[in-house]
């Protein structure tokens, strides 16, 4: 089922502007992750509008559900690329941004990825992709770095299943290997959180991290564990970001607290940061994840390639290497990095935090990076 496009934004006068935006806003999709970029897309354009549009044109946003399925994000990319828009934006899962990366890049489509992490978005090099989320390596290997300087160098993983949690896996694994750390996977197809407390309890592991699903099986792990008084002292861990959205303190409570993950923010933001944070607080009702942020700018990045390119396809592609643009983040260049074949942020600012047990919904800044 197609999402419904905001009021507007399917014209076919040829007047507008019009940029595809991929986002989860069906399961199994993370929902929560999908309204926060979406919300971010959503202020974003209306700005733009309010200063002028494109070059006297309103720019419009096409909305397509990708649920977290590839397949239907690459049929997505199909539609969006039949409609006319000038370029792709959005998507916050990795697997299905690759899908609709490659798609887009066959198509001649360009695409600005907003929160996808995976470093190998696209098979070969391109041209077409860019990228505002920093690259599943630089991240990660931020994260072991910190489990190192907080004393943990045996660590287990309870893993699903899939490209991005094994590459994540991996990093963790040879960051740490060589600095005298272990990383001992725990498959979560053959074990209930119940079999994972009792191997976690034969183990000398200090570090449980989430390598899963949310909120299953990630919710059920954290209860298993945080009753399980063999467990009292091991340090749960979720570098994707699970506890970041307000409804894993809804489903996990005070059990969600003390939970370290990455985050895309910087200690303090600038003035236009501060400002869209009221705003998407505002449209939200509730506190801004950093993934509206990546959301809002994105559009920032595209409005002014399209203002200097117009909606010319071609020439948006061959503009990433030029861009410059003031984000709430941060200045967002592009370049080229070793071992990643998309144009690349290098780099967004990067923390681990965690939510406070004494008030969950205060984030505590434990790491930078």
């Amino acid at each position: 089922m197609n999402t419904p496009p905001s009021p507007g934004a399917e014209r076919t006068d040829g007047s507008s502007v019009r940029i595809g935006a991929l986002v989860p806003l069906t399961r199994p999709g993370w929902v929560g992750a999908g309204r926060h970029l979406l919300a971010g897309l959503e202020l974003a354009v209306r700005e733009v509008n309010e200063a002028g549009g494109i070059a006297g044109r309103p720019l419009e946003l096409v909305v397509r559900d990708t649920a977290a399925d590839p397949r239907r994000a690459a049929a997505a990319v199909d539609e969006l690329a039949r409609l006319g828009v000038a370029a792709l934006a959005g998507e916050y899962h990795s697997v299905v941004a690759r899908a609709a990366a490659a798609r887009a890049d066959a198509l001649g489509l360009p695409f600005l990825c907003s929160s996808a992490v995976l470093d190998a978005l696209t098979e070969q090099p391109t041209e077409r992709v860019a990228r505002l989320a920093p690259a599943q390596s630089h991240g990660w290997r931020i994260y072991a770095d910190f489990l190192l300087g907080a004393g943990h160098r045996r660590i287990a993983v309870a893993a699903e299943p899939s490209v991005y949690w094994a590459s994540g896996a991996r990093i963790l694994r040879d960051h740490l290997a060589p600095r005298g750390g272990t990383v001992t996977e725990l498959d979560m197809r053959a074990l209930t959180p119940s079999a994972l407390c009792d191997e976690l309890a034969g183990d000398r592991a200090t570090a449980l991290l989430l390598l899963v699903g949310h909120p299953e099986p990630a919710v059920p792990i954290v209860r298993s564990v945080r009753r399980d008084r063999r467990l009292a002292g091991i340090v749960i861990g979720a570098p994707a970001g699970q506890p970041e959205f307000a409804e894993w303190t809804t489903a996990l409570g005070d059990d969600g607290t003390a939970i370290p993950f990455l985050r895309y923010l910087p200690e303090r933001l600038g003035q236009l940061g501060a400002r869209v944070e009221t705003a998407l607080r505002e449209r939200l009702a509730e506190a801004p994840s950093f993934v509206a942020f990546e959301g809002y700018d994105t559009v920032t990045v595209l409005a002014e390639v399209l203002r200097s390119n117009g909606a010319d396809r071609t020439r948006t592609a061959g503009s990433w290497p030029r861009v410059e643009v003031e984000g709430t983040r941060g200045r967002i260049r592009f370049s080229r990095v070793p071992g990643v074949g998309v144009w690349q942020w290098a780099w967004p600012p990067i923390q681990v935090v965690d939510r406070d047990p004494a008030e969950p919904g205060r984030f505590r800044v434990l790491h930078t990076g």
